[in-house]
């Protein structure tokens, strides 16, 4: 059984080796895109102008990167007085590498939009807020919120998803690939524009992969996150085990 699995290899391989040994799988991990910074240039087409923002949204630390990086290449000082609302402590924490943290005024939620929302009270509410997000996300969650907060917000595309070149492998080789992102199956059918899904079992992580594949004409083996699979690993377990 030989499965695919569209990221880096994870730190952590214990669960994916609990699959060999009971499963007998065969696991590749290949990244099927990267994600990589707007140039200036780039993110000027979207006639945002960085020192008009008080507070900044961050959803990934890829998305922190880029926002000074480019803020470096615009000449643009970011001031003491940025307020910075991240999705979770992860995130916020990872400021650390750009800006003295304990300094700033940084604020963090559970991961959802609606923690990030409550995070914007009376207090902050005449910010104007820079939503950084990457090429093709869905921002409608978060910005719904925001909207019936009434509050003053552009959305920025700071990242964007660079396919890889997959010309290498042999998908035809593997009776599983599991699907993370949207990009992935962009990044699929760039490299493979006559793929045929035949044999193949999809696994697909999340929401807007689904929709992604199904739109697509790709049928899916088995979509995750569930309660019972909150990870690729198990999800792939919990699919191994329903067709033994």
């Amino acid at each position: 059984m030989k499965i695919l699995i569209s990221q880096h290899v994870p730190s952590n391989l214990a669960p994916y080796e609990i699959l060999q040994n009971q499963y007998g799988a065969e696991l590749a991990f290949h990244p099927f895109f990267l994600i990589e910074p707007l140039s200036a240039k780039e993110f000027r087409a979207e006639h945002i102008n960085l020192p008009d923002y008080t507070a900044i949204i961050f959803s990934s630390r890829h998305a922190i990167d880029a926002y000074f990086k480019l803020c470096e290449e615009m000449r643009f000082k970011v001031p003491e007085t940025m307020k910075y609302f991240c999705s979770t402590e992860a995130v916020a924490m990872y400021l650390q590498k750009h800006i003295v943290y304990r300094k700033r005024k940084i604020f963090y939620g559970t991961g959802t939009p609606a923690s990030i929302a409550a995070l914007i009270t009376a207090k902050h509410k005449g910010e104007k807020f820079l939503v950084a997000s990457s090429e093709g996300s869905n921002t409608a969650p978060l910005t719904s919120h925001l909207d019936a907060a009434g509050l003053d917000y552009s959305v920025g595309v700071l990242v964007k998803a660079v396919c890889q070149d997959l010309r290498g492998l042999d998908l035809s080789s593997y009776d599983i690939a599991v699907m993370c992102n949207p990009a992935d199956v962009v990044s699929l059918r760039e490299n493979f524009p006559d793929f045929r899904q035949g044999e193949l079992k999809l696994i697909s992580f999340g929401k807007a992969v689904v929709r992604t594949l199904e739109e697509t004409g790709f049928s899916i083996a088995f979509k995750a996150p569930t309660p019972e699979a909150t990870s690729i690993s198990k999800a792939i377990e919990l699919y191994l085990q329903s067709t033994r």
